[in-house]
């Protein structure tokens, strides 16, 4: 497989995956960021431990879809994820919103 082989192929399945986030995302209540993965959810807990001198996040997410494109199952029904690094969660605007 030459160099431009690879290439078109993660393009491709980039594309993929950026088309199934537009077909999923009006299932999910959530959009998380966090410094590895970002994920759809529909439930989010968020718990800051500080107990050393830098605090630990503990996120936890139900029922969530994850952008990962080497995955193949990105629907999940549990995920725990454990970061010193910043999350961004933003509540995503509602199905009956129209924009």
């Amino acid at each position: 497989m030459s160099t431009d082989d690879l290439e078109n192929f993660e393009a491709e399945r980039e594309l993929h995956l950026a088309q199934e986030y537009q077909d999923v995302a009006g299932m999910f209540r959530y959009a998380v960021e966090t410094e590895r993965r970002f994920y759809l959810a529909n439930s989010v807990t968020v718990t800051v431990a500080n107990d050393s001198a830098r605090p630990l996040i503990e996120v936890v997410l139900t029922d969530a879809w994850v952008w990962d494109m080497y995955r193949k199952s990105r629907f999940v029904p549990n995920v725990r994820v454990l970061t010193f690094k910043d999350v961004n969660v933003e509540e995503l605007p509602s199905a009956d919103i129209e924009i």
